[in-house]
């Protein structure tokens, strides 16, 4: 390793998926010991994104497969934050001893072993290999070059993580031959040697998770439900969450929003009051309160939360946009076109921006007449 991992003290991790090797409490814990955060879900906030292995075990199960955490990694990249492996929080919160022995590059690992990058960067992220990213092991490049193999023969990363963990250290498998369960009618299994045993058993610390896992569970549940449009059902599952850590912001903003697609606008604005009581910094809080209480008629009130969330987050567009319809539909032609303007600066090319452009535009020739009479 060319150093120990820290926690830079004001990260904010997000949590996508339960974790398989650690309850999430413990990590909360040494992660504000750090002067840092954690958080269930990835907000505006978030600056670092921990993906839990237990996202592998519900991508089998779903329809998409794995198609869906590739499209959430993608996204979350694309965001620029930072992609965290369970193994890689762990040793960032100084639970788990770095590997020693490292020096390969990601290209270098790339380059000699003919597996894919992308392949390479998922299989990193749910830790099946020694490192978590650059610079890599010997080790790490003769699994690579394992995986490689597999994923000619048919594979997919996703069979081969999910094998990986049922086995022990993953670095254990450097001297076993790995051939894909295709041969022995499993063709979702990695099998050892040659085929007598699959690979089995689960890596979990005992840490006193069962809890968590019921969180976890619940959690995933109302998200779930939250998706599928069914809004009291995930309100109700959100609730149960609360109940069990009343300190989740997260879960009370997930909990309004269901509440307002029911149209229970009562609720729902007591719920973002809440999570903006929890995590005074969650301006997706602030912007979707400021919409409801538009909905409600409720201007000045919506006025002030859009104009707190532009305060909390500079680079957010949406309740820039939103002041400014505010402000031109309150008859504040120049304000309007002031935040219109600035709006443009933070995104030129969607179909919002279109409409501001249009704006201006009305705002421009309104202004001109007024000046012309």
């Amino acid at each position: 390793m060319t150093g120990s991992p820290v926690i830079v003290p004001g990260a904010v991790f997000g949590v996508v998926g339960a974790l398989a090797a650690f309850p999430l409490r413990l990590a909360a814990r040494e992660v504000e010991r750090r002067h840092a955060e954690l958080r269930r879900g990835v907000t505006r906030r978030t600056t670092h994104v921990v993906f839990g292995r237990a996202l592998l075990v519900k991508a089998a199960l779903a329809k998409t497969g794995d198609a869906e955490i590739e499209r959430r990694v993608a996204a979350e990249r694309g965001a620029g934050r930072m992609l965290v492996s369970e193994n890689g929080f762990l040793r960032l919160l100084g639970l788990l001893k770095g590997p020693e022995a490292s020096s390969l590059s990601r290209q270098s690992l790339i380059d000699q072993s003919r597996l894919a990058a992308d392949d390479l960067d998922m299989l990193s992220l749910f830790d099946a290999f020694e490192h978590d990213g650059e610079p890599y092991s010997f080790r790490d490049l003769i699994l690579a070059r394992k995986y490689a193999g597999l994923i000619a023969s048919g594979a997919s990363w996703g069979a081969i993580a999910r094998s990986v963990h049922r086995s022990g250290p993953v670095a254990s498998l450097t001297a076993k031959s790995l051939n894909l369960g295709s041969q022995h009618g499993r063709p979702d299994a990695i099998y050892l040697d040659e085929g007598r045993s699959e690979l089995d058993g689960q890596l979990l610390f005992d840490l006193g998770a069962a809890e968590d896992d019921t969180l976890e569970d619940l959690f995933a549940e109302a998200e779930e439900a939250e998706e599928e449009g069914r809004h009291d059902d995930a309100a109700s599952l959100y609730q149960r969450c609360l109940a069990i850590d009343p300190r989740d912001a997260v879960a009370a903003f997930n909990r309004a929003n269901c509440l307002r697609g029911a149209g229970r606008a009562a609720e729902a604005a007591h719920d973002y009051a809440r999570a903006i009581k929890l995590d005074p910094g969650f301006v997706e809080a602030w912007f979707n309160l400021a919409g409801l209480m538009n909905d409600e008629g409720k201007v000045a009130s919506a006025r002030r939360h859009l104009q707190k969330a532009i305060a909390l987050d500079k680079t957010y567009a949406d309740p820039v946009f939103n002041l400014a319809k505010l402000e031109f539909d309150a008859g504040d032609l120049a304000e309007a076109r002031r935040l219109w303007a600035r709006y443009l600066e933070l995104d030129a090319e969607s179909e919002w921006a279109r409409i501001a452009q249009k704006g201006i535009q009305f705002v421009d020739l309104q202004l001109a007449r007024m000046s012309a009479s």
